[in-house]
């Protein structure tokens, strides 16, 4: 549950490097969310219209409940998409690559599927080095 939340305790930190397991496993967490949101909208009727085509208090409350929680989420996110790319060796602008249409996401997940660079890098320790990996939490 660690890892799911290193990226909400580290905020807005652009700094430094971050492993696969912390990017993964917080997108796991987000998927798990807006699930659990999905669900609640779908017992509340919030995704279907009334006879009259209007959406009713359920979806407001649940399509405001997305937008929340999308704009919280957003920081850490990229944040954590930076240190991944960090982890790499590599500029974090490369996150400006999911803009581009149709491909960009692609690549942008393919990238955080690949390995780190071992050893020091020029963005900082290696976060697998088991003694790196507490410092977060102290």
């Amino acid at each position: 549950m660690e890892w799911m939340l290193m990226p909400l305790k580290r905020y807005a930190e652009f700094s430094g490097r971050s492993r696969r397991k912390e990017y993964w496993m917080f997108f796991l967490l987000n998927m798990i969310v807006l699930f659990g949101l999905a669900i609640v909208g779908g017992i509340l009727g919030a995704f279907t219209p009334s006879a009259t085509g209007e959406m009713g208090l359920g979806s407001g409350l649940i399509l405001g409940l997305f937008g929340l929680y999308a704009l919280a989420i957003f920081i850490p996110s990229l944040a954590v998409q930076v240190r991944r790319f960090h982890d790499q060796d590599k500029s974090g602008w490369f996150v400006l690559l999911g803009f581009i249409p149709y491909v960009g996401g692609i690549v942008v997940l393919v990238f955080m599927c690949l390995e780190g660079t071992k050893g020091k890098n020029r963005f900082g320790d290696d976060p697998k080095m088991s003694d790196n990996v507490g410092d977060v939490f102290n």
